[in-house]
């Protein structure tokens, strides 16, 4: 059964701590507020029979703490216990692995292979965990398995773990469990995992490069501009040249140096902007319109939009073919998707079917789904509306392919055009005054020839 180090206030404000083994997370949470204290965080800190043999080369270290934790701590105001950095440093040690993607890409697949193969639920989450070798997933898998066998769907325990299964994977497990299509959201999560995991790489083949060798001769510049430029112009002062230095070189090094004087300004500007844009990001109009303007940025706008469409759709097509009506499937297709203007658009379709409209019309007077997608639902929805999804899922990842396909290629023009913008500036401000040190040229002006 896993184990839990909790933190507690009771009724009088007292803080406890203990560590207990408990069934589930969210269990022990319903229990401690059952008996009279408000939790302040739990975590899983070790699994039992499935603990590591390699970790116990820290074991008596972490049980000497872990004695202290088992007898709870309890402290009034500012005579509650404080932990030593020893204790501290031990708590760190005891909790568990980092869960990456690749542990959830491999836990996803082989649940699907699982569950083709007939397995039900706890016999696939038990067969699972025993070959689990990362701690931190094995007892979140527990916490899994606990929970289906009290009756709880898979999704609900994931939702405890966002910090670790993604929103969309949640949400597309969710949809499989509540349309009685688990094995096709498996697939389908698998596929999500792996196509966000190619297009990472993709893009990151395409932008580190380019950010790397931008930002090294953005350093140039400023460096140039900075230390190179001033000894220069030392040299003309003192030898008594008539030369001039580029009147764009001596307004940007003029520049960097108010820059240098008053540098508290721009920072305190700077950090204005970014902490109102955070903030008017985190309200409900500020979250709605960001969200708009991902749909509508250049480049990437179409991409992400074609991938939360293709999602909604994939969706629905589990959910009509286990004989759900429209309305319903689209209730629960919505999880999948997190952008808030593409949930306004779902509500009003459903809102739309209520009082006998057209559920295709918001998706057509938004401006954002392509005629050829609107009308696809128009044609399903006068002859078979399952079989026609499925054609226009296949559609949908045809167009993610293309849309990818045309930003790889777009993508390194325009980072090759700003990073020629940032040499020519370069040249111009940096290379052509050494160039006149080199040349000697301002020597004979200063000669008087």
């Amino acid at each position: 059964m896993p184990e839990y180090i909790y933190r507690a206030v009771d009724e009088n404000g007292v803080l406890v701590k203990n560590r207990v083994q408990d069934k589930s997370k969210q269990n022990l949470i319903k229990k401690l507020k059952v008996n009279g204290l408000m939790p302040i965080d739990v975590t899983q800190v070790s699994f039992g029979k499935y603990k590591r043999p390699s970790i116990k080369r820290n074991s008596t270290n972490i049980d000497e703490i872990m004695q202290l934790a088992n007898s709870a701590q309890v402290g009034k105001n500012k005579n509650a216990r404080k932990f030593t950095t020893i204790e501290k440093i031990n708590m760190t040690l005891s909790r568990t692995e980092k869960v990456t993607e690749r542990d959830i890409v491999i836990f996803t697949q082989n649940l699907y292979l699982l569950k083709k193969a007939g397995f039900n639920n706890v016999h696939a989450l038990s067969t699972i965990i025993q070959s689990t070798e990362n701690l931190t997933l094995k007892g979140i898998l527990e916490d899994i398995l606990a929970g289906v066998e009290a009756g709880d769907y898979m999704y609900t325990t994931m939702e405890y773990y966002s910090d670790v299964f993604p929103y969309i994977y949640i949400n597309l497990i969710k949809v499989g469990e509540l349309s009685g299509s688990l094995e096709e959201s498996l697939k389908q999560a698998v596929e999500y995992l792996d196509s966000s995991t190619e297009l990472t790489k993709k893009l990151k083949k395409i932008l580190i490069p380019n950010i790397v060798q931008f930002v090294v001769l953005v350093g140039i510049l400023f460096f140039g501009s900075m230390y190179v430029v001033p000894i220069i112009q030392d040299i003309f002062t003192q030898v008594g040249t008539t030369d001039q230095l580029p009147e764009m070189t001596i307004a940007f090094s003029n520049f960097l140096r108010a820059i240098q004087e008053n540098w508290l300004i721009p920072t305190l500007i700077v950090a204005a902007i970014i902490a109102g844009i955070v903030v008017y990001i985190r309200t409900p109009k500020g979250r709605y319109k960001w969200d708009y303007f991902k749909y509508r940025m250049p480049i990437f706008g179409k991409l992400i939009f074609a991938i939360d469409f293709s999602r909604l759709t994939k969706a629905m097509v589990l959910n009509l073919k286990n004989g759900m009506r429209i309305q319903e499937a689209l209730e629960v297709s919505k999880n999948v998707v997190k952008n808030l203007v593409m949930l306004s658009i779902i509500e009003t379709a459903i809102n739309n079917i209520i009082v006998g409209d057209s559920w295709v019309d918001p998706f057509e007077k938004s401006g954002l789904a392509e005629p050829m997608i609107t009308e696809m639902l128009k044609i399903g929805m006068q002859t078979d509306l399952p079989t026609m999804m499925e054609k226009l899922v296949e559609y949908m990842e045809i167009d993610i392919d293309q849309i990818l396909d045309r930003i790889v290629k777009i993508l390194p023009q325009i980072l090759y055009s700003i990073v020629g913008v940032v040499i020519i500036f370069i040249t111009i401000v940096v290379l052509v005054p050494c160039i006149q040190v080199y040349m000697g040229n301002f020597l004979f002006s200063a000669a008087g020839f």
